[in-house]
C-alpha cells in the first residue's frame, strides 16, 4: 500500500470516513467502487522522480486472459547480463505504479537478479480504470506464467511484493498447486496480514473494518499454504503498517523461513536502510549465491 499520506490524522479522517459510508451505503456497487478506489489509489500518470525507461529494460504487454478483447497489462523485463540469472517477479504496492519503483528494481538488479515488473489493471500503461483483489490476483498470475516460460528453473524463480503487493504475492505463493516447485522463495516488504488488519491500523481498531470490507486480502489464512522459503521484512519504524504485521506473518508461515526487522527503517526504505543485511538474508534462506553488481550510474 505505498501511500504517502500528510499525515495520520488525515489518514483517519479518510478511511474512518470511507468505512462509516460503507456502513450506511445502500448500494453495492458504489460502497465495492469506493473501497477499491481507497484500496488501490491506480494512478496512470509517472512518478516525478521517473526519468525515463531504464536501459536495457524490455517493455511489452501481456494479455489477461485468451479473450480476444482480453484486457492488457503493462510489463518490464529488466534482463541481467547473465542468461542463468535469477528471476524475480516484482509486485508493487497501491498508488505508485512502476515508474515509481525503478529504484528497487535496480536493488534487485544490483543483487544480480533480473526482474519482471507489472502494473495491474488500471495502473501506468495498463488497461483499465480501477483494480479489484480478484483482478489484481489474475494480473499476478499471468505476469508469472509469462517469466517461468523466460526462466524455466524453478529453482532460479522468486517473488517479490511490497505493502499490497505483498498480499498479492503471498496469494499467488499460496494457490501454486502439486508437489512440483514452482519458485524457489517468497520475499515479503512491509505488507500485513489482512486489508481489514490495515485498515484498523490506519483508523480505530474498534470499527468494525473486517465486516464492512468486500477486498479481503487475508494474506494471515493463506501464508501457510506457501510452499516454499519464505523471506519477511519490516521497517520497525513503520508508522504506515506496525511491524506487528510481519511478525505474525513470519509465525504463520511454514518453515523454512526468515524475519528481517530493520532498525530506523519506514515503510519504504528497509531496503537501503538494512543494506548488505537484506542481500545476506536472501543468500542465507535461499541458498542463493549471486555476484552483487553496479547497476546504472
Amino acid at each position: 500500500m505505498n501511500l504517502r499520506l500528510p499525515s495520520r490524522r488525515i489518514a483517519v479522517r479518510i478511511l474512518a470516513g470511507v468505512l462509516v459510508a460503507a456502513g450506511l451505503a445502500s448500494g453495492c456497487a458504489s460502497l465495492d467502487q469506493r473501497e477499491r478506489e481507497m484500496t488501490f489509489r491506480p494512478v496512470k500518470s509517472e512518478a516525478g522522480w521517473y526519468t525515463g525507461v531504464p536501459d536495457g529494460v524490455q517493455e511489452m504487454y501481456l494479455p489477461v486472459g485468451t479473450a480476444a478483447d482480453a484486457p492488457r497489462i503493462h510489463a518490464w523485463w529488466w534482463a541481467d547480463a547473465d542468461p542463468d540469472a535469477p528471476a524475480v517477479l516484482y509486485l508493487h504496492g497501491a498508488r505508485w505504479n512502476m515508474t515509481g519503483h525503478v529504484r528497487r528494481m535496480e536493488q534487485y538488479r544490483r543483487m544480480g537478479f533480473s526482474v519482471f515488473a507489472i502494473d495491474y489493471r488500471g495502473f501506468g500503461k495498463s488497461d483499465g480504470d480501477l483494480p479489484s483483489e480478484q483482478m489484481a490476483y489474475e494480473d499476478a498470475r499471468t505476469a508469472w506464467n509469462w517469466m517461468a516460460q523466460r526462466q524455466p528453473d524453478a529453482s532460479r524463480r522468486y517473488i517479490f511484493g511490497h505493502s499490497l503487493g505483498g498480499a498479492i504475492a503471498i496469494d499467488l505463493a499460496a494457490g501454486f498447486a502439486g508437489p512440483a516447485p514452482h519458485a524457489n522463495g517468497l520475499i515479503v516488504e512491509s505488507s500485513f496480514t489482512t486489508l481489514a488488519d490495515a485498515a484498523n491500523a490506519l483508523t480505530f481498531s474498534w470499527l468494525p473494518a473486517k465486516a464492512l470490507l468486500t477486498q479481503k486480502f487475508d494474506s494471515l489464512d493463506k501464508i501457510g499454504n506457501v510452499r516454499m522459503p519464505v523471506l519477511v521484512v519490516h521497517g520497525k519504524n513503520d508508522r504506515l503498517l506496525p511491524s506487528r504485521f510481519s511478525e505474525a506473518l513470519y509465525q504463520a508461515a511454514p518453515s523454512p523461513k526468515k524475519l528481517l526487522l530493520v532498525e530506523n527503517a519506514s515503510h519504504n526504505n528497509s531496503m537501503w536502510v538494512a543494506d548488505g543485511r537484506y542481500q545476506q538474508a536472501i543468500d542465507e534462506l535461499f541458498k542463493l549465491r549471486v555476484a552483487a553488481r553496479q547497476v546504472g550510474p
